[in-house]
């Protein structure tokens, strides 16, 4: 199957490569999500290759071909390598650990909880549950500054 493309982007395909790598750069820039930058440079490499194999449909197949590849196979590495995704806090290490409430916590009236020499604003995970002060109560997760706690396991 031959791809039939006007003549004049036939003769500057170099040109249309470059083209779409600037696109794919630009968006990325933009986006910061690590997905157009692998086709981008299958652009790039396209273009070289434009200069040695005029046909478009083998240029266009390598470019799909190539995108493919790196987005399956180099995007989790480079993703991983720069750490995307979640932000890590050190306030993760809080969940499942004991703390003390300072004052009185419940649904209506959020109180203080001291976890790790620390004072947090807190809520209790169960609506009903009233904590008075010097209760001991564990951290089940952490939303914004806000620690959600429980009784603690037994």
């Amino acid at each position: 199957m031959e791809i039939i493309l006007p003549l004049e982007i036939i003769n500057n395909m170099p040109w249309v490569w470059l083209g779409i790598a600037v696109v794919m750069t630009v968006i990325e820039g933009l986006t910061m999500g690590m997905t157009t930058v692998w086709l981008a440079l299958a652009a790039l490499i396209c273009m070289v290759l434009a200069f040695i194999m005029p046909s478009a449909t083998a240029q266009i197949v390598v470019f799909l071909v190539l995108s493919i590849l790196m987005l399956i196979f180099t995007r989790p590495l480079a993703v991983r390598k720069m750490n995307m995704g979640k932000e890590k806090t050190n306030a993760d290490r809080l969940i499942g650990m004991n703390g003390i409430v300072q004052i009185p916590v419940s649904a209506d009236k959020p109180g203080q909880v001291k976890v790790a020499g620390q004072v947090w604003t807190a809520r209790p995970e169960d609506p009903k549950s009233v904590f008075n002060s010097g209760d001991q109560v564990q951290v089940i997760r952490i939303e914004g500054v806000t620690i959600i706690i429980a009784k603690p396991a037994e």
